[in-house]
């Protein structure tokens, strides 16, 4: 690690939830130094993120992109089931499923343990971070930062700044991001912010053309690799980020922004059929289960 970002970042950072997501926020901020320490409902569930993270330190580590064994580096990872654990934290990232009463739940839960100096953050992807601050004891102490998967290829952040967010957290949320090796993309509170609103727009557009027939899966996410440049498709990426993760988000969207955001059918029924993508084997392409 070195000591630009050791001290580009909170030493002591907290991520609730060590899901795909939240192990790979808690991943970055250990290899920029800090001290992390994630909580999980259970047994079973910490085990799993435990070896989430610990299995990208590896990667890391084989790439050679930091110094050090894997022990060194998982010395400063803490797995609890106890929100109390986050006393210490300077910072706590809250990654949890994108269900509204489950969002609003465990950030005052978590908000209920940390110090009054301490800054609370959510990955949502999409829901109101303006909403969720009124929801806050300390909403001026709270913003949106919302990673991208996989966490730790991605190099952008996008900074969500609600109408509560104080003036210091603005500019510290920006130098976190940078710590992290990573691009801040900032922007006000609003339905998807900007890169799921676009994301999804151009996912759901691409989701019709199948359904009526334009064109292959593989097809169409080719015009838009080798004519757009697009680094992956849009049926591909929605693949990685989950045909039911990125649903829950059209349906959002599609509440405050109009039916311009419908879900299509095909979207739909192959929710229902468990064609998730990536994480079933199976989306809009098949992939190995490993």
């Amino acid at each position: 690690m070195t000591e630009k970002h050791a001290l580009a970042v909170p030493a002591v950072v907290g991520v609730l939830g060590g899901g795909r997501m939240g192990a790979g926020i808690a991943h970055a901020f250990l290899l920029a130094g800090a001290k992390v320490t994630v909580v999980e409902r259970d047994g079973q569930a910490a085990e799993a993120a435990r070896e989430r993270i610990e299995r990208d330190l590896a990667k890391t580590l084989e790439r050679g992109s930091v110094d050090g064994n894997l022990d060194e580096w998982a010395e400063n990872l803490t797995v609890s089931l106890d929100h109390a654990d986050f006393a210490p934290c300077e910072l706590v990232v809250e990654a949890v499923p994108e269900v509204w009463d489950l969002k609003v739940s465990a950030l005052q839960e978590v908000e209920g343990h940390l110090a009054e100096t301490a800054w609370l953050a959510t990955n949502t992807s999409s829901l109101s971070v303006d909403g969720l601050a009124e929801q806050l004891a300390r909403p001026e102490r709270f913003c949106g930062l919302h990673f991208f998967n996989p966490v730790p290829a991605s190099k952008l952040v996008e900074v969500v700044n609600s109408k509560h967010t104080g003036e210091e957290l603005q500019r510290l949320s920006v130098q976190w991001v940078e710590g992290l090796g990573k691009t801040p993309v900032v922007v006000n509170d609003a339905p998807g912010f900007a890169s799921s609103r676009l994301g999804v727009a151009i996912a759901l557009e691409a989701i019709r053309m199948v359904e009526e027939g334009v064109a292959s899966p593989a097809d169409i996410d080719n015009a838009m690799v080798l004519g757009y440049k697009f680094p992956v498709g849009p049926l591909a990426l929605t693949d990685i980020v989950g045909l039911d993760v990125r649903l829950g988000i059209a349906e959002y969207l599609a509440s405050e922004l109009g039916p311009r955001f419908a879900p299509p059918q095909l979207m739909r029924d192959m929710v229902a059929r468990g064609e998730l993508g990536r994480k079933t084997g199976k989306g809009f392409f098949a992939y190995d289960q490993q």
